[in-house]
This record gives structure tokens, sequence and C-alpha cells, in this order.
């Protein structure tokens, strides 16, 4: 019995140094991956360190830049305040000076229709008037024309009386002297007298050719006048100068 316990024990004894290995064994296989988990979350801390350490910078660089921004907005908040103040009391102004030429217009306008109601008033008694107006000019036209037929006419008649009168007294000379003329060639179809009336026949026919250049002269100038007061010239009533032709 003795040697069986010692063998039971022996055997215990040599499962509990395998046990012991086997601990050993898994103790540093634990002991190498704690020390592997150890080294990985050291890292993870120096890293989380670290970022919290950037974080914070960031966080403060935030809250400067934020209080930063905020007096800014505030800043732009009281500017922006004060312009709406001055937008709102130039609206105002706007608004009244509108309102003053909303007045004024409407004033205007009033004035206006006043004046386009005379304007049309005075502009149909014009049109009216113009209207009468035209019908006596119309009419003083006509009789103008009429006036200035008649005086045309007129003169004409005096200056044919003017001619036919000249031409008379003229043709009558002509004719005394023609038979004057005759008269002193039948007496000088003697041989005797002929010398002596010589020198008179040749006044008398002289004075006879002067007279009739007279008369188609008074003739040619009595029509020209006649003509031109026809064809509406004026300052034509005047006698054409006639020479007085002494007779021998």
């Amino acid at each position: 019995n003795f040697q069986g316990d010692i063998l039971r024990v022996e055997k215990e004894h040599q499962v509990l140094q395998e046990q012991l290995k086997e601990a050993e064994e898994k103790f540093e296989q634990l002991q190498s991956r704690s020390l592997e988990e150890i080294g990985a979350l050291e890292e993870l801390l120096k890293k989380s360190i670290e970022e919290t350490e950037v974080s914070q910078n960031e966080l403060d660089w935030f809250h400067q830049d934020s209080d930063t921004q905020m007096k800014k907005w505030q800043q732009e908040k009281k500017e922006n305040r004060e312009n709406l103040k001055a937008l709102r009391s130039t609206a105002k102004k706007h608004s009244d000076t509108n309102e003053r030429y909303l007045k004024t217009i409407d004033d205007k306008e009033k004035q206006y229709n006043v004046c386009l109601n005379t304007f049309l008033e005075t502009s149909n008694k014009f049109a009216n008037e113009k209207g009468k107006l035209e019908e006596l000019i119309k009419k003083s036209q006509d009789d103008s024309q009429e006036c200035e037929k008649r005086a045309v006419k007129a003169e004409v008649s005096v200056l044919q009386t003017w001619k036919e009168t000249e031409m008379w007294k003229l043709k009558g000379t002509i004719a005394n002297a023609e038979g004057n003329l005759r008269m002193l060639k039948a007496l000088g179809s003697s041989a005797s007298a002929a010398p002596v009336l010589k020198s008179q026949i040749d006044s008398w026919e002289i004075f006879l050719t002067n007279v009739k250049k007279q008369l188609e002269k008074v003739e040619a100038e009595y029509d020209e006048k006649i003509e031109q007061v026809k064809n509406g010239a004026r300052n034509c009533l005047s006698k054409v100068e006639i020479v007085d032709f002494p007779s021998p």
C-alpha cells in the first residue's frame, strides 16, 4: 500500500508538474500578449493624449475665433441696427417727399385740367372766329379781285381813250399835211413856181415823215402800256409824251 501511495503521489506530482508547466506556458503567453496589449494601449494612450492636446489647441483656437466672430457679429449687428435706423429715417423722408410730390402733381393736374378746358374753349372760339375770318378774307379777296378786274378794265379804257385821242389828233395833222403837200405839188407843176415852192414842199414832207413816226411811236407805247396793265403792272396810267413838231 505504501508503494502504491508513493506511485500515486509521484503520478500526481508529475501531473501537477505538467499542469504547472502548462500553466507557466499559458502565463508566459498571457504575459506576452498582455505586454503587447499594454504596448498597444500605451500607443493608443499616447496618441489619445496627443490628439487631446491638438483638440485642446483647436478648442482654444475655436474659442478665440468664436470670441472674435462674436465680437465682429455684435459690431456688425450694431452697425446694421444703426444702418436700419438710418434707412428707416431716410425711407420716412422719402415717403414724406413722395407725399408732397403726389400732392404737387395732383394740384398741377388740376391746374392742367383747368388750363386744358380753357384752351379747348378758346380753341373752339378761335376756330369759329377763324372760320368767319376765312369767309371774310375769301369774300374780301373775291371783292378785291373783282375790283382789280374793274380797275384794270378802267385803266385799259383810259389808256385806250388817250391812245385814240392822240392818234386822232396826229392823223388829223397827217391828213392836213398831206393836203397841203398835194396843193403845193399842184402849184409847183408850173415851171415858174417850182423853184419857189420846192423848199416848202421839202419842209412839209419832213414834217409829214416826223408826224407819221410820232403816230407809230404813240400807238406802240400805248399798246405796251395797255399790255402791261393787263399783265398786272401798276403805275402805268400816264400819257405818252408827244413831241409837238411845228408846222412849216
